[in-house]
């Protein structure tokens, strides 16, 4: 009789051992090629589309890398960003926020590409993952080897993107507990922000510093060829204005961004915080002196921000078509 109990106990231990293996495999998070059974290809695939949209239309990859920043940043890592504006629901694309962001179909070119190889499988928060890291390759960056297994959420987080990004305009107090709340320290934050060191920066955004007057932190030499691209106050959004981010090497992704700062030719204004503030400033000046320790911690930033809350396991879905939620499809 002094068995039983042992061996309910051993039963019950079983069963809870059985429960839990179940529920890891309800919900198993992300790992490091997630596809290899399902979609093998996956990952070829997606980097084989980036390269080949990027010899024809250079600029996918500065939307690449900027689509992980937008949707990554709010609250989860769930290609909420992607979806449509319905009759109820405002799309993130349409904010003020997303202003200048384009290319988006794309992502749709590469899921396509993705449903013939393995239909429903690939999920698009795992397509716009994938492919700011073959962006970011494309461009001269390193390669970061990212975890997947996200699935895609159903609703646009349009309302409370200000709550999330943090702007280019606000202090870098602000800036840096933006960043904090998603896992991401004072290193990681200058990294990241040496993203402007490819792409342009639309005038709308930076005329404040030309008009009236001109911002006298701004180095007047690097003022004049503002002033020359931005020649209009109030400029008209949809014109084609723009500055380059970074004269010298406009499509790498380099540590040339840190120097240009320094020399005070940053056009926003989070750009010059960076080398002004005390708390940035010995980072810029690390990240200006060592592509490699950019190159690091600006690896190390894109994996935390690429595994910011995703839904796995049954959350969410796996969507047929990047734009459209499934039951919209």
């Amino acid at each position: 009789m002094s068995s039983t109990p042992k061996a309910l106990f051993f039963l019950a231990v079983l069963c809870f051992s059985s429960l839990s293996a179940f529920a890891e495999n309800e919900n198993p998070g992300l790992f490091m090629n997630y596809y290899k059974d399902s979609c093998p290809q996956a990952e070829d695939i997606i980097k084989e589309q980036v390269q080949l949209l990027y010899k024809r239309h250079k600029n996918t990859a500065f939307s690449w890398l900027r689509n992980i920043f937008h949707d990554c940043f709010v609250e989860s890592c769930d290609a909420s960003l992607l979806l449509d504006s319905t009759r109820r629901m405002l799309s993130e694309k349409e904010t003020d926020r997303s202003f200048g962001m384009r290319n988006f179909r794309y992502i749709e070119t590469i899921k396509e590409a993705l449903e013939r190889e393995c239909p429903g499988v690939v999920s698009c928060s795992d397509i716009l993952v994938l492919s700011a890291r073959d962006g970011i390759v494309a461009l001269g960056g390193p390669y970061i080897p990212l975890k997947t297994g996200r699935r895609d959420g159903r609703k646009s987080r349009a309302d409370i993107l200000e709550q999330h990004l943090p702007d280019h305009n606000e202090s870098m107090s602000v800036v840096l507990e933006r960043f904090a709340n998603i896992g991401i320290d004072t290193s990681g934050v200058v990294a990241l922000l040496g993203a402007h060191s490819v792409g342009r920066t639309h005038c709308v955004k930076l005329v404040h510093r030309l008009y009236p007057e001109v911002d006298p932190s701004l180095n007047p030499d690097h003022v004049e060829h503002m002033l020359y691209k931005c020649p209009d106050a109030i400029p008209d959004p949809k014109a084609v204005q723009y500055v380059r981010n970074d004269r010298g090497t406009p499509m790498k992704l380099d540590n040339n961004y840190y120097r240009n700062i320094l020399d005070n030719k940053g056009l926003l204004i989070v750009d010059h915080q960076l080398v002004t503030d005390k708390r940035t400033k010995p980072f810029v000046k690390k990240m200006a002196k060592s592509q490699d320790y950019f190159f690091k911690e600006f690896g190390r930033a894109i994996t935390i921000l690429s595994e910011n809350n995703p839904l796995t396991g049954t959350k969410g879905e796996i969507r047929k078509q990047c734009n459209l939620a499934n039951k919209l499809h």
